[in-house]
């Protein structure tokens, strides 16, 4: 297979032989066989049709002393190599049995070492043009992957900004909203959308919890998963800051939940106490919290919100700080 898969890499790159190997083929042919007759059959038995040897088996026919092999030979040659892409699989078979003839006893024995001769160079020949095809292909290869990946970044960047500016438009509508159930609905899609824009698994969508009849009561809920750390996320968006009270239910539900940790995000911030507290729950648990103008920031500056939060929680593991922010 191996001079054959050869050749169809050779030919698939060019419709055509090309001059070098042309010229070999012209004088192996004819040496490779004592009579006229054997190169026309040479040529029937790779295939080539009657309208590109007619000619020749007429004249053959008429006066044989007038017909020379080598003629023979460079004019079907040449009709193959001018008849483009149509004789591409003619092309391929007659360098597969040049290349491939192992019995030189048809040929003349004065013929015999330069038939063999010929063939070999042949042979070399389709190796070293092989040997540059395959480079190509690989290089066309490499490039056409490199282009690829290019592309793919380009493409992901480019949806990566087509989703932060839908999520920074989406939080920016809510400050223009003033029903505070309508508000909370809309913040539930905004939440599920950050965290899963952020790079984090939402095991438990955002939801609004609470009725239309509460006023100002919004508390939105839901479960992330970050580092294989499940994180309870509460959200309210309130007029004054979250106090000890408020915050009291987030603290409750995270140790109520087993090995899972408390985010809490806060429109109005938070006082002295709720703090205090989330610090004194470090103790036990893990609790995050952070402002809704901090990640409005890291939005704004096209930051990382996956660092960001990881920052958050490092902080408050290492520094027991569960209200640390970062520089803006």
């Amino acid at each position: 297979m191996g001079n054959s898969y050869k050749m169809q890499n050779v030919l698939d790159i060019s419709y055509h032989y090309p001059p070098e190997l042309l010229e070999l083929l012209c004088d192996a042919v004819p040496a490779l066989f004592r009579s006229k007759q054997g190169v026309i059959d040479f040529f029937v038995g790779a295939g080539v049709p009657s309208k590109l040897l007619g000619d020749w088996k007429i004249k053959l026919k008429q006066d044989k002393g007038s017909v020379k092999k080598h003629e023979i030979a460079r004019s079907v040659l040449c009709r193959l190599n001018d008849a483009g892409e149509s004789a591409l699989a003619l092309r391929r078979e007659v360098i597969k049995r040049v290349s491939e003839f192992d019995d030189f006893s048809s040929c003349w024995d004065n013929d015999r070492y330069k038939a063999q001769g010929l063939v070999a160079q042949i042979q070399k020949l389709v190796n070293v043009k092989d040997s540059f095809t395959r480079i190509n292909l690989e290089r066309e290869k490499e490039r056409k992957e490199r282009q690829a990946a290019y592309t793919a970044r380009v493409q992901a960047k480019q949806k990566e900004a087509e989703q932060r500016t839908a999520i920074k438009d989406s939080l920016y509508k809510l400050f223009g909203e003033t029903d505070p159930h309508k508000r909370g609905k809309r913040l539930e899609g905004v939440l599920n959308n950050l965290f899963s824009f952020a790079g984090f698994l939402v095991r438990e969508a955002f939801a609004l919890k609470g009725d239309a009849g509460q006023g100002v009561i919004e508390q939105i809920d839901g479960v992330v998963e970050i580092d294989g750390v499940l994180y309870l996320v509460e959200m309210k968006w309130w007029d004054k800051p979250i106090g000890r009270q408020e915050i009291a239910p987030h603290f409750v539900s995270v140790y109520g939940r087993g090995d899972v940790a408390g985010i809490f995000i806060s429109y109005s911030g938070f006082s002295p106490a709720a703090i205090e507290d989330a610090k004194t729950g470090l103790a036990q648990k893990v609790f995050v919290l952070t402002e809704l103008q901090e990640i409005i920031q890291v939005i704004d500056r096209e930051a990382d919100l996956k660092a960001f939060f990881k920052e958050k929680i490092n902080r408050a593991k290492s520094d027991r700080n569960p209200f640390y922010k970062l520089p803006s």
